[in-house]
């Protein structure tokens, strides 16, 4: 198969983008928030566990400590103990006490709205900073790559790369900036309806006549190596 040109991936990556904004016109986040201070801390929560297990604990969590100045006095034992339900509660519950701190300590108690800023939060990478700022802030300073996104541009070839991290700057590279906005979002619950992890939909699938992965994901049936007389 010969090599994409770099303008053909980008027109293949624009038309994508206009097709899930056909199929995803509105999305908004799964996660349940009210400020920009509850965005940070459910994104924070989200690492490695589902919105809906965070969505589970943020309302008692919330309840409590509503803000960065009376989070930042909390026991991260006692913020563990209502967390604990999530993947790495206690990892986490630190984060969300040191973060507070900061924010309380650097900030003026307000959460900074730039990504040099953001990333210094503990328990803040790119991605998170990435989601609030668009979401908490509508500023769109990039892509958040979790791992629906990972997939998805790793199956879509629209980069090779091993890390989020990395697999961003090809998305940021590929894609328009005027595009950038609803990409996390639209391709999470893509990924979530239709290019599953485990046995994506391709029959049937919007994107199949520009998929170069088409019935080749892993875990697709279609995918499975047919078996010789020799091996059946």
């Amino acid at each position: 198969m010969p090599r994409e040109s770099k303008k053909a991936k980008r027109e293949r990556a624009v038309e994508i983008c206009h097709r899930m904004g056909e199929l995803y016109p509105h999305v908004e986040s799964a996660l349940n928030f009210t400020t920009p201070f509850t965005m940070v801390i459910c994104v924070l929560l989200s690492a490695q566990t589902t919105d809906v297990a965070v969505n589970k604990v943020t309302p008692e969590l919330f309840s409590r400590w509503p803000d960065a100045q009376s989070m930042a006095q909390a026991d991260p034992a006692e913020i563990a103990e209502v967390i604990r339900s999530i993947g790495f509660y206690r990892t986490k519950s630190v984060h969300c006490v040191d973060a507070s701190q900061m924010i309380v300590a650097d900030f003026g108690g307000e959460v900074p709205h730039t990504m040099e800023e953001l990333t210094r939060l503990p328990g803040v990478g790119r991605k998170t900073a990435n989601i609030v700022l668009n979401k908490a802030f509508g500023i769109v300073d990039g892509i958040a790559v979790d791992t629906h996104v990972f997939r998805l541009a790793t199956r879509w070839k629209l980069t090779n790369k091993p890390t989020p991290l990395q697999a961003e700057r090809d998305l940021l590279d590929t894609i328009p900036r005027e595009l950038w906005g609803p990409v996390n979002e639209q391709w999470i619950h893509f990924g979530r309806d239709v290019c599953r992890a485990q046995r994506p939909l391709c029959d049937g699938c919007p994107l199949a006549d520009i998929c170069p992965s088409f019935g080749k994901a892993e875990g697709n049936p279609k995918a499975r190596k047919r078996p010789t007389k020799k091996e059946g």
